[in-house]
């Protein structure tokens, strides 16, 4: 807090925050003496914001009663952070009509300057991440898990699954995830006595309860998350040998893929496809030797992309693409 406009603006958050502070306790607070802290009272009073001075031994400094701040006041770095985190928020699809309401309501009461500053940096941001259509559920119902995860409360939730089949479940919630556009609340379920993972979106109607409980120490709510899609039942199941220490793939593979566990010549990928095509260029792209397990057909999928990648280099330097074959490429 070096820059001077930005204490004279936590000076103001602290004279809006509380009735009255004594000169001493503004220093302290603000990391100047006194001296100061009464220049930046007469700042205040410059911008029209009508700050009191009360002299003796129980004066400071207060407000002017009756007197309303404008709704918003932030300096260039905390308008910055703003519209950075809502741009940011549109792009995960974390929240993003309501992200872009926000960013309209932010921009409409900077100040015309420091507006057309953060209007540029919107215009011109570019991201890497690709953007993501999220499936966003009620508000309500998110604002709603998150009370009961912090006061400890059960509820009730009227769920459907993805099958369409409806179902009332007892939760003592362990907390909320957002992951891959979706969000999640997982925590014990009384309905199967065990720790499961429901999408809120499909929550039907959330009832708060009067029944406590307190989280496992060992509760992971992102862990679980992850760990739950990675044995989502896809048509196949997949065991894989990959020749790279454990360590150095998980830098590569998420949770959200598959179980990896350390083996004698390797780490053992545990997981499941709907594509064995597609799992086959999976492993081809982390750009390493491994060993299928299971199924069979997984190592008729590699040979066949095998196949396809040689296709594609022979056709590349003959010039030759009359065959057909698809030209596939990879990144590790």
């Amino acid at each position: 807090m070096s820059h001077p406009t930005t204490r004279v603006l936590a000076m103001l958050e602290l004279l809006q925050a509380h009735h009255r502070l004594g000169g001493a306790e503004l220093a302290e607070r603000l990391g100047v003496d006194e001296r100061t802290v009464r220049r930046y009272a007469r700042r205040l009073d410059d911008l029209g914001i009508p700050v009191v001075a009360e002299r003796g031994r129980y004066g400071g400094y207060r407000l002017m009663p009756g007197y309303k701040l404008p709704p918003l006041m932030l300096t260039d770095d905390e308008a910055t952070a703003a519209v950075l985190g809502l741009l940011a928020a549109r792009r995960l699809g974390l929240a993003a009509t309501a992200a872009e309401a926000a960013l309209a309501k932010v921009r409409r009461v900077l100040p015309a300057a420091l507006g057309e500053r953060v209007e540029a940096l919107r215009e011109t941001l570019g991201f890497t991440l690709a953007e993501r259509q999220a499936v966003i559920p009620d508000s309500d119902k998110v604002l709603g898990l998150a009370a009961a995860v912090r006061a400890r409360r059960r509820v009730t939730l009227r769920y459907r699954s993805h099958q369409g089949a409806e179902s009332e479940r007892e939760l003592d919630a362990y907390g909320l995830v957002f992951h891959s556009g979706r969000w999640y609340v997982t925590g014990h379920d009384h309905h199967s006595s065990e720790t499961r993972t429901f999408r809120v979106d499909r929550v039907l109607t959330m009832t708060p309860g009067t029944a406590t409980y307190e989280i496992p120490s060992d509760a992971d709510p992102v862990q679980h998350v992850t760990r739950s899609l990675a044995n989502v039942p896809y048509a196949h199941r997949v065991e894989v040998v990959v020749h790279t220490p454990l360590e150095e793939l998980r830098k590569r593979i998420p949770p959200s893929v598959g179980t990896l566990s350390e083996t004698s010549d390797g780490t053992l990928l545990s997981t499941r496809a709907d594509s064995l095509d597609g799992m086959a260029a999976m492993l081809a792209g982390l750009g390493g030797r491994f060993t299928v397990r299971e199924p069979p057909e997984l190592d008729d999928a590699v040979r066949r992309l095998a196949a396809t990648l040689l296709e594609s280099v022979k056709a590349s330097r003959t010039g030759d693409w009359s065959s057909g074959g698809t030209a596939c490429s990879s990144s590790g």
